[in-house]
């Protein structure tokens, strides 16, 4: 099974357009597949438009709802949860943003992907052929600035674009993950969680690859949600955090002197 979880806040006016993409990439699969849509209490009306749409476009729909916003990271672990039930240790998930700026066409390369014995596949701005559309500045400049800092301080090998939350995860691996991480899987509360969950599988020995995403945040219908200086900091958190962690692991792994008195 091909499980796309699309974590949404308030996004009534994209999720449409962006259903009626991925039915036509759905038409091409052979596996079944299903769409998770978690609702961060979203007020505009999201899920209900959601269900219109799958109905409309003949699309499976399961919607996991909050009762009040709490932000991507408990989305993800929201979404990351039911997937392990849905899958187990079978099938594939797919993250997609519910915003329409993630084009459901570049599934197929990314399942390809996986076919060639990856764990985690990226839909990643910063391969070879990947771009962005639209995205302003100050936004471009965190997310290529966050990204070379976690490649330099937190390298995951086959990983240039650690912030992009368009991802194929191997059920196998995300299965792994829960038994040794738990609820601890996602800790972070914001955008910085993509990231996290990245270097955790990383940690666990999942080979990560990349394929070209075009990234059109000129298709964005609202504004965006993050909060900039916010994310700055959870980045330099993480990034010491997991500093912290290669350092005591190290130091657990060093074999004893056997030096003579």
């Amino acid at each position: 099974m091909i499980l796309l979880m699309l974590p949404a806040y308030n996004e009534c006016r994209a999720i449409r357009p962006l259903l009626a993409r991925v039915a036509r990439v759905f038409e091409t699969l052979e596996a079944p597949a299903l769409v998770l849509l978690v609702d961060d209490g979203s007020s505009d009306g999201t899920p209900a438009e959601a269900a219109e749409a799958a109905r409309e476009f003949g699309i499976e729909l399961e919607v996991a709802a909050h009762d009040v916003n709490k932000g991507l990271g408990e989305a993800l672990k929201t979404g990351f949860a039911r997937a392990n039930e849905i899958l187990g240790s079978e099938g594939v998930l797919i993250v997609m943003d519910a915003d329409n700026t993630h084009d459901p066409a570049t599934i197929p390369s990314m399942l390809e992907k996986l076919e060639e014995g990856y764990d985690v596949v990226i839909a990643s701005r910063y391969a070879p052929g990947g771009r962005e559309v639209g995205l302003s500045f100050l936004r471009s400049l965190l997310s290529k600035g966050a990204s070379l800092a976690l490649r330099l301080f937190l390298p995951v090998a086959g990983a240039r674009d650690y912030t992009c939350g368009y991802r194929a995860y191997r059920g196998s691996t995300l299965a792994l993950a829960h038994e040794v991480y738990g609820e601890d899987l996602v800790a972070e509360k914001g955008f910085v969680a993509s990231a996290e969950v990245l270097i955790k599988l990383a940690h666990l020995g999942a080979r990560v690859g990349e394929v070209p995403l075009v990234l059109r945040y000129d298709r964005k219908a609202g504004q965006s949600k993050m909060r900039v200086g916010d994310t700055i900091e959870r980045y330099l958190r993480l990034i010491a955090a997991g500093r912290r962690a290669l350092a005591r692991s190290r130091r657990v792994d060093a074999p004893e002197s056997s030096g003579q008195a």
